[in-house]
C-alpha cells in the first residue's frame, strides 16, 4: 500500500481548513484516511503557534514506513527540523516571456536614444 502524508481540507467555502492526515494514495483528497496527525489553518498568521500542528512522534512513525510526504507537507516537515531541505527547480514562471523581453529591450533603446538626442 502505497503511503501519503498529505493535506485533508475542511471548512466552508472561502475558509480552507486543513487535517494533516495519512491516507492510502489511492484514496480520494478528502475521503478515507488512515490517521490524523495534525492541523493547519491558512488563514492565521504566519508566526501563529496555532498555524501548523502536528504530532511529530506519528508523523515520524509513518515516514519510518514509508510513507511519502506532499511538497506542501514536506516543506513543513523542512521548517520544523524534521527533513533536511531539498533542492528544488525554480521554475522562474513569474519571469517574462520571449516577446516581452524583446519589447522591452526596443523600449530601453528607444529611451537611450530620445535621452542621448536631447543632450
Amino acid at each position: 500500500m502505497a503511503t501519503k502524508i498529505r493535506l485533508a481540507r475542511g471548512g466552508s467555502k472561502k475558509r480552507p481548513h486543513y487535517a494533516i492526515v495519512a491516507s492510502d494514495s489511492r484514496m480520494p483528497r478528502d475521503g478515507r484516511f488512515l490517521e490524523k496527525l495534525g492541523t493547519y489553518n491558512p488563514l492565521l498568521p504566519k508566526d501563529s503557534e496555532d498555524r501548523i500542528k502536528m504530532d511529530m512522534e506519528r508523523v515520524q512513525h509513518w515516514l519510518d514506513k514509508g510513507a511519502q510526504p506532499t511538497d506542501r507537507i514536506a516543506r513543513f516537515l523542512e521548517a520544523a527540523g524534521v527533513r533536511e531541505k531539498a533542492t528544488r527547480a525554480n521554475m522562474k514562471k513569474a519571469a517574462p516571456g520571449k516577446k516581452a523581453q524583446d519589447r522591452a529591450k526596443e523600449k530601453a533603446a528607444k529611451a537611450e536614444n530620445a535621452s542621448e538626442a536631447a543632450e
